[in-house]
């Protein structure tokens, strides 16, 4: 199995992938969301692991487009409590730190640790464990980086302040998403769909209602301007169900009220 993460090794896509593909497989990094898909339609890799919204932060819409863009497969999901931790060379201390790098999401969790630092200046930077690589591979005194116990243990840096997030419950939910066009999957209790709504007066206020009415639980609904026309939205929505055919009929049900509909992926339900 080869699979693609953003980051590098140490970072959370690849603490993510360890765990879901724990048989073993081939990685793939790379630094940017957008060239990830690309791997995948060019059959250079089987699998992607992609975040796809934070407690905190909300929804990565980005992905969401890139998703539809590519017509990407959910296959599955993963909730990933994301602890934030300075790191550096070994044998410093805080007051040694001068800069300190990281993603901008990294940099914003912690932003109220460093009040008490005014000394240390904060860079945004690509990726959390690449910054870690980084000060390894040049050994860079002085300076530190804010990324995953696991980058810390792989590259060799000592950790000087753990889990400095302000938000302590702070947490990631993660897509494995492939290009395969069977999205059925009858053992699965949760899936993802795009739909855009009739223009009929309440037709999402009945899609609405048909999942109730079936015990379709909507955990989730997300809009996202349709780009081609102007002021109209497709609804990106999760559902949980804990029987397959009230699901299949819930879709049967909102079939009158919806221009479209796709289902982007079946899957089993990730503990949170």
């Amino acid at each position: 199995m080869r699979v693609a993460i953003q980051g590098v090794r140490g970072s959370f896509h690849h603490i993510v992938a360890d765990d879901f593909f724990a048989d073993g497989y081939e990685l793939t990094e790379c630094m940017t969301f957008s060239e990830m898909p690309k791997l995948l339609v060019d059959g250079k890799v089987d699998a992607l692991v992609m975040a796809i919204e934070n407690s905190i932060a909300a929804s990565i819409l980005p992905n969401y487009a890139l998703i539809d863009k590519y017509q990407l497969n959910i296959i599955g999901e993963y909730h990933l409590g994301v602890h934030q931790n300075l790191m550096c060379l070994k044998g410093q201390k805080i007051e040694d730190i001068k800069e300190v790098y990281s993603h901008p999401m990294a940099l914003l969790q912690c932003a109220n640790y460093f009040e008490n630092y005014p000394h240390i200046k904060l860079i945004e930077d690509k990726d959390t464990a690449e910054s870690a690589r980084r000060i390894q591979q040049k050994q860079l005194k002085g300076v530190a980086a804010i990324a995953s116990t696991k980058a810390a243990d792989i590259y060799e840096l000592e950790i000087i302040a753990p889990t400095i997030q302000t938000i302590k419950n702070n947490a990631t939910r993660f897509f494995i998403l492939d290009r395969n066009e069977e999205v059925r999957f009858e053992e699965g209790n949760k899936a993802s769909i795009r739909f855009t709504a009739s223009h009929k007066a309440g037709s999402l206020g009945a899609i609405l209602t048909a999942f109730g009415k079936n015990n379709v639980s909507l955990s989730k609904i997300q809009s996202m301007p349709i780009v081609e026309t102007p002021w109209r939205y497709a609804f990106f929505a999760d559902l949980i169900f804990d029987d397959y055919t009230n699901y299949e009929k819930s879709l049967d049900e909102i079939s009158a009220q919806v221009e479209s509909i796709k289902i982007l992926g079946e899957y089993k339900k990730s503990k949170r």
